[in-house]
């Protein structure tokens, strides 16, 4: 297999910068290969280059200005303390990287400076939560969701703050690149599976310290058997807990019910699938615990807007 070249990606940095955030791409997209080749060029750049400002911890220096938005597929904005003053030539690139078709992606606080460009307006987004009171008086004319991990609307997208930038980039290497690419990905960089974007952020009420702090476990073993029909009772009884305790710990570690989390994992499954190898679809509703190649199609359509018959021809449309 081989690319043409790999995706452009140009990381702005606004200081005072979130030096964890501007971090992210890197890592996540520099994991990235088709065939033994890079997937992804990362570039950081900002506008006056030399040393930026950090949040938190050491300043970062970044040797490249602007001039890298010029050429970028993607262009990506991380988190960042100066929320209502943005330079305007960083936004003026912004515009026209958009003006172009370019895909324009926020982390964290980064929402802000898309806000601020005017990127936003009349669109659906999301920024860390402590910031969603103050992004929403700032700007009216966006339609926040406060309380999710990444949105997508068209070539604009965003994401809450911190590890909620992992799950971004890994959504936008499994839109580019399929579900088996973006899980090789996850595992290189050692983080979860693909989330869904409409995982809640944060948990409100903490886990209380019973009986264990943690279900990986008997995700691992819901995992493994992901082809059979799995009860609530036994989850529960795997847990060695009530189905009402298993709930509520469930959601307080995934931010997802375990029957929603099960169904989740199987159109996972179900896509890597379909985009590796050319099972009928019954045997690929069979293997990912789907049931029926009915079922498949109706949850993979309503998941992805596509029959499992597209989303496989769109998957091998995509292979270089």
């Amino acid at each position: 297999m081989t690319i043409t070249r790999p995706h452009r990606v140009a990381v702005i940095a606004c200081p005072p910068v979130t030096s964890f955030d501007l971090s992210i791409p890197g890592v996540v997209f520099g994991a990235t290969s088709l065939g033994g080749q890079p997937a992804y060029e990362v570039t950081v750049c900002t506008l006056v280059p030399g040393v930026v400002e950090a949040r938190y911890g050491t300043d970062v220096v970044v040797p490249r200005g602007l001039e890298e938005v010029e050429r970028a597929d993607t262009v990506m904005v991380t988190g960042t303390s100066d929320r209502d003053n943005t330079d305007p030539r960083v936004l003026d690139a912004l515009r026209a990287a958009a003006a172009r078709g370019a895909r324009i992606a926020s982390i964290c606080t980064g929402t802000f400076v898309l806000a601020q460009a005017g990127l936003l307006a009349g669109r659906r987004a999301t920024t860390f939560w402590t910031a969603s009171a103050e992004f929403g008086r700032l700007f009216p004319d966006v339609d926040l969701v406060p309380d999710v991990l990444f949105v997508e609307d068209g070539r604009m997208l965003s994401s809450a703050g911190m590890s909620a930038g992992i799950d971004l980039c890994l959504h936008l290497v499994r839109r580019d690149h399929g579900a088996a690419v973006a899980n090789t990905t996850a595992r290189l960089v050692v983080a979860a599976p693909v989330r869904p974007g409409g995982q809640a952020q944060y948990i409100e009420t903490p886990l209380p310290p019973e009986r264990g702090t943690s279900l990986a476990a008997t995700r691992a073993w819901a995992l493994a058997r992901l082809h059979e029909p799995t009860t609530l009772a036994e989850l529960a009884r795997h847990a060695g807990t009530s189905t009402r305790t298993l709930t509520r710990r469930f959601r307080a570690e995934t931010g997802l019910s375990p029957l929603q989390w099960m169904l989740h994992q199987r159109l996972h499954r179900a896509r890597e699938i379909l985009e590796t190898t050319t099972l009928p679809m019954d045997q690929v509703a069979a293997r990912s615990g789907l049931g029926t190649a009915d079922s498949l199609r109706t949850h993979l359509t309503r998941h992805t807007g596509l029959t499992p018959s597209t989303y496989r021809a769109a998957a091998r449309a995509r292979r270089p």
